[in-house]
């Protein structure tokens, strides 16, 4: 095995986030909000309106999100933005939303 592929599987870190994060978007309704948010800062109303499920089930499906560490917020008087945190995942979506809709997020 090249040194390459030792140094990945060794960043053990890099695995479980990794892990975490497909973990928390293998749901269908959560890969549907992320393909949503994509690289913007979106509010909670936004993604209700576009996903088209109640308030409370987003809420659920976001809170699952922000805990796994793949969404952040920001909260600006009673709004709550959301946008995703890093950057890997952003790529990840990018290419499963190019992969298996055939459209591109930009």
């Amino acid at each position: 095995m090249d040194e390459a592929r030792l140094n990945l599987i060794d960043k053990q870190e890099h695995i479980e986030t990794a892990a975490r994060a497909l973990k928390a978007m293998s749901h269908p309704l959560r890969l549907k909000i992320l393909c949503f948010i994509g690289e913007q800062e979106i509010c909670v109303q936004d993604i209700v309106d576009a996903v088209g499920t109640s308030q409370s089930n987003i809420s659920q499906h976001l809170a699952i999100l922000r805990d796994k560490g793949v969404l952040h917020t920001r909260k600006d008087a009673n709004r709550v933005y959301y946008r995703i945190a890093d950057a890997r995942t952003l790529q990840l979506i990018v290419m499963m939303r190019e992969v298996f809709c055939g459209m591109p997020m930009y």
